[in-house]
């Protein structure tokens, strides 16, 4: 089978959040399922050619409702995979960024399914490739099922569509008007005039694909409620026979403890009592904060903004600094306002709390292996990588029970360890994580042996992409009896 995965991101060319973690390493695990899987995403203005030796493929000029632009289709091997990166000025190619602002970024993404129409057609007249099923992710790209099914002609009948929500949050809504202007008419689906979702991207593709997935399968059940699916709930529920639940996997050849690059000591699951402790203490020297081995550490390594629940540990971890033995390093930037409140903990508790508001990815994997606790108390999650990288370098995740982090995260049962990967609070308040962290804190002082165990079992749970792959396979098979079926 041949799959083509359209998006906005994808590492390493273009990182903003999971999505392109996802786009990036699924099409590996995809090709040992043996899928000819391949990505096309577009072809940013900051990616280096020289770098990924990108070259040219193919370019031809696009006519549409706004005027004629011309495209340039490159591709590059990476890893073994191929991809394909799409330029169009003024749209793609010129820019430092992946996002823009809302009104550019809605016609530009909308100009850039229709582009990617044109390529793929461009490719089969050359005799080049076609896909059997598309795989579409979040709003960016999720134009392309309609386009294919209302837009595409006979010849793209039986092409199988499939759509991933990342985050049922961002939607490329009141789209209206920028599809008027490039041309795009006909949202006729009864689902979506029906509940008034015609100029909502994201409704668009979820109408009109043959099937559906999330990023876990906790995410796939709250979606159908308006608390976490929003105005989209009751179409999600409409198209809940045809959604899957997968959760996303890690490259664990890239964040491996045992071959880390950034890490002083490397570790794994049999050795790491011994060897792992150097990493607390490399990391507590590079934060400024006393080397202690007796003291937790609690890390966070996150996007700073309001999904991510720190309205509800910011009181938390000031109440708990100001009375208890404990170390806190943050890494990560965001929202102002955020940022403003994890820098006066850094001021108030200067020798226990160090904050870092910047990106650095080889300090985040040094907190991962470092931290004893990690902490992410998320008002929603649709999967989360943070937990299950903490899990694999021997931190044990404190978390919220939502979306993945539910799916990943065992409680601890308060005894020998026999279950339990971390620590499990439900209530979205402060207290919920005062609480939760303060037994969090007194199990490690007092249950040794607990906790090692609880280390050792989160290292070594397989969050390979191998079991999740194959779902997807699965689900591309399914897509694509669904299309044929249709066709008849």
């Amino acid at each position: 089978m041949r799959v083509l995965l359209a998006s906005a991101e994808a590492v390493p060319f273009a990182k903003v959040g999971g999505l392109a973690d996802v786009a990036g390493s699924l099409p590996a695990a995809l090709r040992r399922g043996g899928v000819d899987a391949r990505v096309i995403i577009p072809g940013y203005g900051f990616i280096d050619h020289l770098e990924y030796r990108i070259e040219p493929l193919l370019s031809f000029d696009f006519h549409h409702r706004m005027g004629s632009n011309e495209v340039k289709l490159f591709h590059c091997q990476y890893d073994g995979l191929t991809f394909y990166l799409l330029q169009s000025p003024p749209y793609f190619g010129l820019e430092g960024d992946v996002y823009s602002h809302w009104n550019w970024d809605l016609e530009r993404f909308i100009y850039l399914n229709q582009a990617l129409m044109a390529a793929l057609s461009h490719l089969d007249e050359r005799g080049g490739w076609l896909p059997d099923a598309l795989h579409v992710n979040d709003w960016h790209t999720s134009l392309l099922p309609f386009l294919v099914r209302d837009h595409g002609g006979d010849r793209w009948r039986e092409l199988a569509t499939v759509i991933s929500i990342h985050n049922i949050a961002y939607q490329g809504k009141d789209a209206g008007g920028f599809l008027w202007q490039a041309g795009i008419h006909g949202r006729h689906h009864p689902d979506l005039v029906n509940l008034g979702l015609t100029d909502n991207l994201l409704g668009i593709g979820i109408a009109y694909s043959d099937m559906v997935s999330t990023v876990s399968p906790r995410y796939a059940v709250e979606i159908q409620h308006p608390y976490a699916g929003y105005e989209l709930a009751p179409l999600i529920g409409r198209r809940a026979e045809d959604m899957r639940g997968i959760l996303n996997g890690l490259d664990v050849e890239r964040w491996d403890p045992n071959c880390d690059p950034t890490l002083v000591a490397k570790f794994n699951a049999d050795n790491f009592a011994g060897l792992r402790p150097l990493n607390k203490r490399h990391l507590q020297s590079y934060s400024r904060l006393p080397l202690r081995s007796d003291v937790p550490l609690v890390g966070i390594v996150s996007r700073l903004a309001a999904q991510k629940g720190f309205d509800l540990a910011l009181p938390a971890l000031r109440n708990i600094l100001a009375r208890r033995d404990m170390q806190l390093v943050v890494l990560g930037t965001g929202e102002a306002h955020l940022e403003r409140a994890f820098w006066q903990l850094d001021q108030d508790f200067g020798d226990k709390a160090r904050v870092f508001l910047q990106f650095d990815g080889a300090l985040a994997q040094q907190i991962y292996a470092g931290c004893d606790i990690f902490l992410m108390p998320s008002h929603f999650e649709p999967c989360g990588m943070g937990q299950m990288m903490a899990m694999r370098y021997g931190a044990l995740p404190l978390v919220r029970e939502t979306g993945g982090l539910a799916d990943t995260v065992i409680n601890y049962d308060n005894s020998d360890a026999d279950t339990g990967t971390g620590f499990v609070f439900h209530w979205q308040e402060p207290q919920a994580v005062e609480g939760t962290l303060d037994w969090a804190l007194d199990v490690y002082a007092s249950r040794p042996d607990a906790w090692r165990r609880m280390q050792e079992r989160g290292m070594q749970a397989d969050f390979s992409w191998t079991k999740s792959a194959s779902e997807y396979i699965a689900l591309y098979e399914q897509a694509r009896d669904k299309a044929q079926a249709e066709k008849m």
